[in-house]
């Protein structure tokens, strides 16, 4: 049987971040993804907004790890040419009655130590002139990467401190060893892996992977919840140089305007509920007729938003531990400590700012399994 020191589950953003914190640790490590490429499933799948920290509630890992994140992840595209920009966003209001839910995400990033500018609507106007709204805070510290010029940084990282990336290797099992967890990976050419350290970063599939870590607990395996979210582009160039975002909803963050970094538009994501079930399953394919309510929700902000400018443009998914009417939830990071098993930590409900604090995330990651953090 083949021996590392530790088995990363997953190659979407925060499995690539972890492998290359163990690796950067001096720990053998080996990433395993179950798709042929890297980052197939949320971490391409979404807005690629790299998050100031405005919306979580103090104290929360949401708020601490995006905060940090944010700024590992700043210098992390710095020091590697991971295109990037920092465009900065606005977080808008379109009548008075919203200004109460406005000034209240203003003081939940205040409590984040995220300073946000509120602007009347004569102001938000003079920065965003095709902008309708009554009140707005800007954040100049949100911006928008490159994921898959990410990932392949993240990737060069593991590899070039001794790490390895396996693809095309989904896990049957984690199995109880002496002293190690065994691994059962399928694929053309089925193996097993004798790891001390096991860290489960599958994303949608986090659950279901946990349900068949033999030694653990049932309690420890929280039910998945998916919310669909579909995108729409726009045809033709957007008067926009900052992201648009309506006051936040409860699933979500509501369909907001965001920009690549070639400047072209993208509208979403709503909020689809899907029935629960094996993620190799999901359709992501985005039904066009879903554009009408996305008019009416983005006139609100952008009156000047043409009929048929909208067309389908992507889906992702999120792996929610709430389901629909009850509220955000925090990220898991399920250790040793959680369930006691050593060298085991799962990671459920990472969502958004699942991208941004892919860097803090790694680092608690290694702090949990009582590792030396590695800076850089």
């Amino acid at each position: 049987m083949d021996s590392v020191d530790a088995v990363v589950i997953g190659a979407g953003v925060v499995g690539l971040a972890v492998g290359r914190a163990l690796a950067r640790s001096g720990l053998e490590t080996i990433v395993l993804e179950r798709a042929n490429a890297i980052g197939t499933g949320t971490s391409s799948r979404n807005s690629e907004v790299i998050h100031a920290g405005l919306y979580y509630p103090a104290g929360s890992l949401k708020a601490r790890l995006c905060v940090q994140g944010r700024a590992m992840l700043y210098a992390f595209c710095e020091s590697r040419g991971v295109s990037h920009r920092r465009c900065g966003k606005m977080v808008v209001a379109t009548s008075p009655e919203q200004h109460p839910a406005l000034r209240a995400t203003q003081a939940k990033a205040a409590a984040n130590g995220v300073a946000l500018s509120w602007l009347d609507a004569d102001a938000a106007c003079v920065l965003e002139p095709a902008l309708h709204c009554s009140a707005a805070l800007l954040s100049p510290d949100t911006g928008i990467v490159d994921s898959h010029g990410l990932m392949l940084a993240l990737q060069g990282d593991l590899e070039r401190h001794g790490g390895a990336l396996a693809l095309q290797s989904p896990v049957l099992g984690v199995q109880g060893g002496a002293g190690d967890h065994v691994v059962e990976v399928g694929g053309e050419m089925p193996v097993a892996l004798s790891a001390r350290i096991v860290v489960n970063a599958a994303g949608l599939w986090a659950s279901g992977l946990a349900a068949v870590e033999q030694r653990l607990p049932r309690a420890h395996v929280p039910q998945a919840f998916l919310a669909k979210g579909n995108y729409f582009s726009l045809a033709g160039r957007a008067p926009f140089d900052r992201l648009i975002y309506p006051v936040p909803e409860q699933a979500g963050l509501g369909v907001h305007l965001t920009l690549d970094l070639a400047g072209q538009a993208r509208f979403g994501p709503d909020v689809q509920w899907l029935e629960a079930g094996d993620p190799d399953a999901i359709d992501y394919r985005v039904d066009p007729s879903r554009s009408e309510g996305f008019y009416a929700e983005i006139r609100r902000y952008w009156p000047g938003l043409r009929d048929g400018a909208l067309q389908p443009a992507y889906s992702g998914v999120r792996p929610k531990l709430q389901g629909p009417g009850e509220p955000a939830g925090d990220f898991v990071l399920q250790g040793p400590a959680d369930h006691g098993i050593g060298g085991l930590l799962n990671l459920f409900g990472i969502e958004s700012p699942g991208l941004t604090a892919s860097l803090a995330l790694a680092e608690e990651v290694l702090r949990r399994l009582g590792l030396e953090t590695s800076a850089g």
